[in-house]
């Protein structure tokens, strides 16, 4: 006897996703499983998950010839979500389940037993079936709240594979089943450290709320215990919240790292900590199979906090650099190609010397020492940051004028305000994510004020990209002081701060 079925699935390549059909064509013959259309192993071990679940529902799967068809059958499958599609494509074979219009996708990993396990990656996979066209979604259990977060979608969820085809509208009367349940994600507590914490060095202060305010890199020196990861740990909460879009992006990045997904969409900037023993593929992201994003991905809309900057490998480090200009990573592998959104700060925070007292009269590191520490930070990425500024240590019992995160939130709201009305139809939303070229023609300055610059351009200590971020800081110094326009005092502060020099 035979049949045919056919159910909708969906295929990652990086954070996008296409729709995949899946053909199960029964027929006699001897009795053989055949899945085409480049699937991975996990795919291809899925006929013993997918004949050992039809079973424990008292039904038997087909006995003959059994080809299963993932198509666009050019495109590499990965993954065990394609699990609970290819059982129901086979019950439809033999009636089981009826045919349906091509608008529900299909989600989860099968189990022995038949019920369903949640996947990682099932928020970007949901997004990417809304995407396709897909009106509905049959998850597991455990995963209908993540899938859900995508608007417009109808999510179903089930226990098992019964249970799913019972919704799918079989006659069955599935007994109960207990779901399998997904890991709680973990709370964050960024947004509860407070900048007044911070005692002291209000030029380092200074320095990140102009990062916050125009999306631009940073770079802190100082010796140990001088603050420098305390003052990075507390940039996420003087960003704006993320916009929906950017929340739901963020989540989908987590969800296919393999994080716990939650409950709501957190508006709270990531904030993403490599240490600096992390390979390139920890960083940029990648792997054999599945490719999976890295931490400057999981940054996007958020910060990169490298701590001990120089002690990462420096060919690491120097991956960086295209994803500091496009906004993208993009992974090329044997099985494919794929690209994750990059859009984040850096923050680099490093010890002036090895021992890390330099500046403080205890050094006992030689000039050449000091030299081939930081000759571990390449020319070209450093040319990328806009700010750099000296953090020092401070005395016992200083107690000053502190800001606090809500202060420095709120003038940071009202810059980034002002740049949004200037930038509105560009696409730009700061004045850090401005190109060189749009901001000479679109905001061109007086010669005048940009004469410090040109000077530092014809002595070699700044570069023509350089001069094009120093622009872009000057215009953030701008707008965080309500000005027009900025003033020489914006350039010389803005110079000041790309050379490393207390403003």
């Amino acid at each position: 006897m035979s049949g045919f079925g056919r159910a909708a699935c969906v295929a990652l390549q990086g954070l996008a996703g296409v729709g995949v059909q899946i053909e199960v064509h029964a027929s006699a013959g001897l009795p053989r499983v055949h899945i085409v259309g480049l699937p991975d192993r996990a795919v291809q071990q899925a006929q013993h998950r997918t004949w050992s679940a039809i079973a424990r529902m008292g039904l038997s799967a087909p006995q003959g010839k059994t080809v299963i068809n993932l198509t666009p059958a050019s495109l590499p499958k990965a993954g065990t979500h394609f699990d609970l599609a290819m059982a129901v494509a086979v019950l439809r074979t033999s009636g089981v389940v009826p045919p349906d219009d091509g608008e529900t996708a299909l989600l989860g990993e099968l189990g022995l037993d038949g019920r369903l396990r949640p996947v990682a990656g099932t928020l970007p996979l949901a997004r990417a079936a809304a995407e396709a066209g897909m009106t509905r979604v049959v998850v597991p259990t455990a995963s209908v709240d993540e899938a859900s977060l995508v608007a417009g979608l109808r999510v179903l969820g089930a226990p098992s594979l019964a249970h799913a085809a019972a919704l799918l509208g079989a006659e069955l009367d599935p007994e109960p089943v207990e779901p399998v349940t997904a890991a709680p994600a973990p709370q964050r507590e960024a947004a509860a450290l407070d900048l007044a914490d911070v005692v002291g060095n209000r030029d380092a202060v200074a320095a990140l709320e102009v990062a916050a305010a125009g999306a631009h890199h940073l770079m802190m020196v100082g010796p140990p215990g001088a603050g420098k990861t305390m003052l990075a740990m507390r940039l996420p909460g003087i960003l704006p919240p993320l916009e929906p879009e950017q929340a739901l992006e963020v989540a989908s990045l987590r969800s296919l790292a393999g994080e716990p997904p939650p409950a709501t969409l957190d508006v709270v900037p990531p904030f993403e900590q490599p240490h600096h023993s992390a390979t390139a593929a920890a960083l940029i992201g990648g792997g054999s199979g599945t490719i999976r994003p890295g931490a400057a991905a999981r940054a996007t809309h958020g910060v990169l906090f490298l701590d001990e900057a120089p002690e990462f490998p420096r060919t690491v480090l120097d991956m960086l650099r295209q994803p500091l200009e496009s906004g993208t990573i993009t992974i090329h592998r044997a099985a494919g190609v794929a690209a994750f959104p990059a859009r984040f700060q850096l923050l680099l925070a490093a010890n002036p010397c090895p021992c890390g007292l330099f500046g403080t009269g205890d050094c006992t590191c030689a000039p050449q020492q000091r030299r081939r520490y930081f000759g571990r930070l390449s020319g070209p990425l450093l040319d990328r940051v806009d700010l750099h500024v000296r953090v020092d240590r401070v005395a016992p019992g200083l107690d000053g004028d502190r800001r606090t995160t809500a202060d420095a939130s709120a003038r940071v709201a009202e810059a980034r305000a002002r740049a949004a009305r200037r930038l509105a139809g560009t696409g730009w939303t700061a004045m850090g994510h401005v190109p060189g070229p749009w901001l000479r023609r679109s905001l061109p300055l007086d010669a005048s004020l940009l004469e410090p610059l040109v000077v530092a351009v014809e002595r070699g200590a700044l570069t023509m990209r350089g001069m094009d971020r120093a622009v872009r800081v000057a215009w953030t110094m701008a707008d965080l002081d309500g000005a027009d326009a900025p003033t020489r005092a914006h350039i010389g502060r803005a110079l000041a701060l790309r050379k490393g020099i207390p403003a």
